[in-house]
């Protein structure tokens, strides 16, 4: 019987981006967009003066596609990186990166401000709520390394609110996705469980409630250009103001 999504996180998962991260920046490069809208939904944080003097934090981050999107829009921000896989770490440390940027390995879940040195003026999630197990754990633990007012941006996959969107992604996965996985890496786990696990997460207005309970501020989204309109989106909030969380 094929293993459920929730049965594979977090540690199949962790293991299967660790397979996969030698050749997932290859595997990205033929996804039109990724890096651009990765950027977009960094710049949809609205922060001021190119980031200078702020501390941003990228959970999820990969081999450093999100965290190259922070940089590129807030050059002058301290940037902490966060992911569960080594592998996917080891990838993004051997790239060039100025000083302000630095790599931690761990679970998002696992998170505290002592650890990281915070509080943050803002944090990036790119692609990675739907792979927790308990999303709102990791919502309510980012907005405690947030500082009072600090933003959030959820760069996430969700297509349960529209049947064209789960058509297109499912017709994408099929003829693109998951044979260009298992041509770069030899096998497709990880990429059918992708196409799975976006099938089976929130849709937008769930994921907006969400971010609500958890407590966030001015809950929005924001959409995407092109093929992944309605696929991809940014989920916008903000932790309260000391004044408001004491309402």
């Amino acid at each position: 019987m094929p293993e459920s999504v929730q049965d594979m996180k977090p540690r199949r998962v962790t293991e299967e981006f660790d397979r996969a991260a030698l050749s997932y920046d290859r595997l990205v490069t033929v996804n039109p967009g990724y890096h651009a809208h990765l950027r977009r939904s960094a710049r949809r944080l609205r922060l001021p003066d190119h980031g200078a003097g702020l501390r941003l934090l990228d959970l999820g981050c990969g081999t450093g596609a999100s965290t190259a999107a922070l940089l590129a829009v807030y050059p002058e921000a301290a940037i902490t990186a966060v992911d569960a896989s080594e592998g996917m770490l080891a990838v993004a440390r051997a790239k060039p990166w100025p000083p302000g940027v630095r790599f931690v390995h761990a679970r998002a879940e696992e998170l505290t401000v002592e650890e990281l040195g915070g509080p943050f003026d803002a944090a990036l999630a790119a692609y990675l709520l739907r792979n927790c197990p308990d999303p709102d754990t990791v919502l309510a633990t980012i907005a405690g390394l947030l500082r009072p007012a600090g933003r959030l941006a959820l760069h996430e996959y969700s297509v349960a609110d529209s049947a064209l969107a789960r058509a297109v992604w499912t017709l994408v996965c099929a003829t693109v996705i998951i044979p260009a996985g298992r041509l770069l890496t030899g096998r497709a786990d990880l990429y059918r469980y992708l196409w799975r696990s976006v099938m089976e997460f929130d849709g937008a207005a769930r994921l907006r409630r969400r971010m609500s309970v958890a407590g966030y501020r001015d809950v929005r989204t924001a959409p995407m250009t092109g093929w992944q309109r309605g696929i991809v989106h940014t989920f916008l909030g903000r932790r309260p103001t000391t004044a408001e969380e004491g309402r």
